[in-house]
């Protein structure tokens, strides 16, 4: 169940760093341009983490109902929540497209950075709703037990966004002219499309599920809009890290807001990949609580947290090796890799805790305890990556003090969410 997990994990940020590793080495502004999709490409992964936290919801409760052989009292839930989803971020695209430019300033975004940025916003968003429609799918498919769908709709959909990566920001002489950074963006939006028509095709097919829309709303509604509401409030306080490190990175200048997006592309590879074991825990635990067996539960947290761990130390270990043809990949401006390389080791070091705190997300969501991963996340926040990144501005510390922050704030999510489960579950790890 994880392997499918982790493929169809992966994809969403390989999509992120193929862009990244074309447009910085565009042979006209790359630097800028880098800058540019680190800015726009953070903005909309803020938006799709935070809406797309329906997914979490939905699986956790259908697999409850899965586990207590009661699915077939929830079959109008998924189409009441999906329709919700989309309408919510067509609302979102419009209003963001109308204060994109403030938006973007507000990351300390000015002249070709900014007009790059802005351009590159304007198609990208496009997929918003595609985007979402596509989670909340993979969401009933987790909840249903199955990663298969969601990772050979995720293959695809990559697959697809690379090659056309290639054709659109570059062209094909006398056939398509060179799109640069706007390609990037159409390549996204055009991959985004296919997934969400496969996506539909596929949980008509394989799901007892229908997209047929009826009233009234289903009674698990409210719990799932208010599991929902708290997850929301929980991506808010995560989104706040991101807006933080890439606002402070731009204010440092081009060169380090561009070794800044290389940096988070890597780490969120690392993240993605280390979701998919994140995802079993999802759809496990949830499953386990409907059938109430609590030692199970345990047992699946102590797997994953060494699965994990073992994980992200091999990926550390082949990043290590590779240290120097990493930053290659994707730029070849000497002082922007010279700021990479300075803070990478960082990131590597720090993954052993982010698997921990991604395993424990995962099964709290399962368990649709909400509640307690809302505020793990307003306290790593605002009394961890907060105080660390202003401390470390105040002493100059630029990049460093950003990653130094982000090492805090996972200390913090890893710990609070490890104490409180064995608390609740009496475990020995």
């Amino acid at each position: 169940m994880a392997v499918p997990a982790i493929i169809a994990g992966i994809a969403e940020p390989l999509l992120s760093i193929t862009d990244t590793a074309i447009v910085g080495n565009l042979k006209i502004n790359p630097t800028e341009a880098l800058a540019a999709v680190g800015i726009a490409g953070s903005f909309i992964t803020a938006i799709v983490w935070i809406l797309a936290q329906t997914r979490s919801a939905i699986s956790a409760i259908i697999a409850q109902y899965l586990g207590a052989n009661k699915i077939e009292e929830i079959l109008k839930l998924p189409s009441q929540i999906i329709l919700i989803n989309v309408v919510l971020s067509i609302v979102i695209y419009a209003v963001t497209i109308y204060f994109i430019v403030d938006i973007f300033t507000l990351y300390n975004a000015k002249g070709l950075v900014l007009d790059n940025a802005v351009s590159y916003y304007n198609i990208r968003a496009l997929g918003l709703p595609l985007t979402l429609f596509v989670f909340a799918v993979f969401g009933v498919f987790r909840g249903m037990q199955n990663t298969f769908w969601p990772m050979l709709i995720s293959i695809i959909g990559a697959a697809l966004n690379v090659g056309l990566d290639f054709i659109l920001i570059f062209g094909i002489e006398g056939f398509i002219p060179a799109m640069k950074i706007e390609g990037a963006a159409w390549a996204s939006v055009i991959s985004q499309a296919v997934m969400a028509i496969l996506a539909l095709f596929l949980m008509l097919k394989k799901t007892p599920f229908s997209l047929n829309f009826s009233l009234p709303f289903h009674g698990e509604i409210k719990r799932l809009l208010a599991l929902s509401f708290n997850l929301i409030i929980r991506t808010t306080a995560l989104n706040i890290a991101l807006y933080l490190s890439n606002s402070y990175a731009t204010k440092y200048g081009t060169n380090f807001i561009a070794a800044q997006t290389i940096a988070f592309q890597i780490w969120l590879f690392f993240a993605f990949f280390i979701d998919g074991y994140s995802s079993v825990g999802n759809i496990m635990s949830g499953k386990l609580l409907g059938e109430k067996d609590y030692k199970k539960i345990r047992n699946l947290s102590v797997v994953l947290t060494r699965y994990t761990i073992i994980i992200s130390i091999i990926l550390g270990v082949i990043c290590f090796a590779f240290y120097i043809p990493i930053g290659k990949l994707f730029s070849r401006e000497n002082e922007v890799l010279q700021l990479f390389y300075g803070i990478f080791w960082i990131v590597i070091l720090m993954q052993p805790i982010n698997s921990v705190a991604f395993v424990f997300d995962g099964i709290f969501k399962g368990l649709a305890e909400a509640i307690i991963l809302r505020n793990t996340l307003l306290v790593a926040t605002f009394l961890g990556f907060v105080p660390a990144l202003l401390i470390g501005d105040y002493f100059d510390l630029k990049l460093y003090a950003i990653w130094i922050a982000f090492t805090v704030w996972m200390i913090f999510r890893s710990g609070i969410l490890v104490i409180i489960f064995r608390r609740k579950f009496r475990v020995s790890m």
